[in-house]
């Protein structure tokens, strides 16, 4: 074999081992640097549910009339259903939305703790609570009218609706992260908060009884943000504290609604009435 022939082969050789660890070097950064985090998604818009004071007001006077008109129904003691509300396309790795329409529904627990049940169960003028699942939930979801229809499935007189809505930022840029790309963020300060707001609601008109608001901040090195696990913990720890903190408030706005419009002999302690039974 001539040396110009052999000249040849040593330089298609050469060739392809770059080409080879050219493809390794893109493969190993895919799996590391050029990973990313989608967030998971904005909470549901209580206006687009119809269950707020500001729909009211910008509403016509028809409508307006016509919610000023709606009267407390419930009776007390009663029982409340309870549903998680997100935005359009909401997925986590914990949970993802159910239904299509104007907003979805989780139906797992994610964030909340069932102590946070057992702390409304407990509640004076409270029979029981039932969280709304796929067996009563229409899959079209447009406002808080197909919410109260599922609630009224349950046997419940009252809805607690709520919704959590976390944002990620990282210093120096302004607005919201959606995207957030693992190893290749730099020394800068990484903030998480979520709000979580709660209405709660008479199952057969949508009179409003009371709105409820609770908010944590979680803040840290963002270059950390080495796996999506480590981005998904923060914002779970970040939900939980947010709404271990509306539980509180939760209870605080049942007492005032309790005060204004349960009458005293509805709310005898459970132990009680089984004593005098």
């Amino acid at each position: 074999m001539s040396i110009c022939v052999k000249n040849r082969i040593h330089k298609h050789q050469t060739i392809l081992v770059a080409f080879r660890i050219a493809i390794l070097a893109l493969g190993v950064l895919s799996l590391t640097g050029c990973a990313s985090y989608r967030t998971p998604g904005g909470g549901a818009s209580f206006r687009s549910l119809g269950i707020t004071e500001q729909d009211v007001e910008e509403g016509t006077d028809h409508a307006i009339a016509m919610r000023l008109d709606r009267k407390p129904l419930a009776s007390f003691p009663c029982s409340i259903a309870v549903v998680r509300v997100q935005g359009v396309g909401y997925r986590s790795h914990t949970a993802h939305g159910y239904g299509y329409g104007r907003f979805t529904v989780i139906t797992n627990r994610d964030v909340e703790s069932s102590d946070a049940f057992d702390t409304f169960r407990n509640l004076p003028g409270i029979r029981g609570i039932a969280p709304l699942n796929r067996m009563v939930l229409p899959e079209y979801l447009n406002d808080e009218a197909d919410l109260r229809a599922a609630a009224a499935q349950v046997q419940a007189e009252m809805l607690l609706v709520y919704t959590v809505d976390t944002v990620f930022h990282v210093e120096e840029k302004l607005a919201p992260l959606s995207l957030i790309t693992l190893g290749l963020l730099p020394d800068d300060e990484a903030r998480v908060s979520s709000t979580v707001s709660a209405a709660l609601i008479d199952t057969r008109n949508g009179y409003v009884y009371g709105l409820a608001e609770a908010s944590s901040l979680q803040t840290q090195i963002a270059n950390n943000w080495t796996s999506k696990a480590a981005i998904d913990q923060t914002r779970r720890r970040t939900e939980k504290e947010a709404f271990d903190k509306l539980v509180i408030e939760v209870e605080s706005m049942w007492r005032n609604v309790v005060d204004e419009y349960a009458p005293l002999e509805a709310l005898v302690p459970k132990s009680s009435a089984t004593e005098e039974g």
